[in-house]
């Protein structure tokens, strides 16, 4: 049977719902080996993520989800494997945290102007200690009566190119893969499916990734072939998992669904080892 690996979660130190060890329980009860953490600029769920996952024998892989700009859009890169004491990097996580708060208040400055009297506290004590985000505006606007539900705060009020939109900082696609690098680790181009082209991906690989997402739950049998495909051509790694954050209809169902083999796992650490000897 193959052993299980998910290498795209999210605790809540982002914007997931559940606290590491909650996660880590959950994973295990899907089965799960090896469970990768890819907050979103934030690190705070390790070390006591990989102590905890190692006591109920689940590896837990330390990552990262970083945002980036390219060709107008905003593409989204996975770092594994990264040191999570690396000073740069937290530096880095701590300024793009920063920026997210920043673009909190606009969005709520604007909501405000719509005649929503959303403050912006609300969303504060909504993130925790979690990097803030969108995800936990709309859990507020749901909270609090103003949508129906988390989609719809998203279509109406603050996605892309609604009243309330804000765009977020983000680093360039060779910014973000040379900040991983930096720490130790290896760059993966997650969940190109939805909306990244073949066109923009073959400019995306030159930016400096390791490897492709190429199992998630936006792609399809014909997409994980393609994708599967463009990373054998490119002499690429592939990587794969939930992108799990609970909270939302049947999310807890994609949790043990969507991983990969463990034999791509070892191909990653075989290249971070061949990197780190060469370093």
């Amino acid at each position: 049977m193959s052993i299980k690996a998910d290498l795209h979660t999210h605790t809540n130190r982002s914007d997931g719902i559940y606290s590491p060890d909650e996660l880590i329980r959950k994973a295990h009860s899907k089965g799960i080996v090896i469970l990768g953490i890819t907050d979103h600029d934030n690190l705070g769920a390790f070390p006591r993520a990989i102590e905890f996952g190692a006591s109920l024998g689940v590896e837990v892989i330390p990552g990262v989800e970083l945002s980036a700009n390219v060709a107008e859009k905003e593409i989204h890169i996975l770092g594994y494997f990264v040191d999570f004491t690396n000073g740069r990097l937290l530096e880095y996580l701590k300024l793009l945290r920063d920026e997210r708060a920043k673009r909190a208040v606009r969005i709520v400055e604007k909501l405000n102007q719509l005649n929503i009297p959303l403050k912006f506290e609300s969303v504060q004590r909504r993130a925790g200690s979690g990097a803030i985000g969108r995800p936990h505006i709309a859990m507020v606007l749901v909270d609090e009566g103003f949508v129906s539900d988390y989609q719809t705060a998203f279509n109406r009020y603050i996605g892309f190119g609604c009243p309330a939109y804000e765009k977020k900082f983000n680093l360039a696609p060779a910014e973000a893969c040379s900040l991983i690098a930096s720490a130790g680790g290896l760059s993966f181009l997650a969940h190109p499916g939805r909306s990244v082209d073949d066109k923009l991906l073959k400019t995306l690989i030159k930016s400096g990734l390791d490897g492709i997402e190429v199992v998630h739950p936006s792609h399809n049998e014909n997409l994980v072939s393609h994708y599967r495909g463009i990373a054998a051509r490119n002499f690429l790694l592939e990587s794969g998992g939930s992108d799990f954050h609970g909270g939302k209809d049947n999310d807890d169902d994609v949790l043990g669904s969507y991983y990969i083999d463990i034999s791509r796992v070892d191909e990653m650490k075989r290249k971070r080892n061949s990197h780190a000897a060469n370093f």
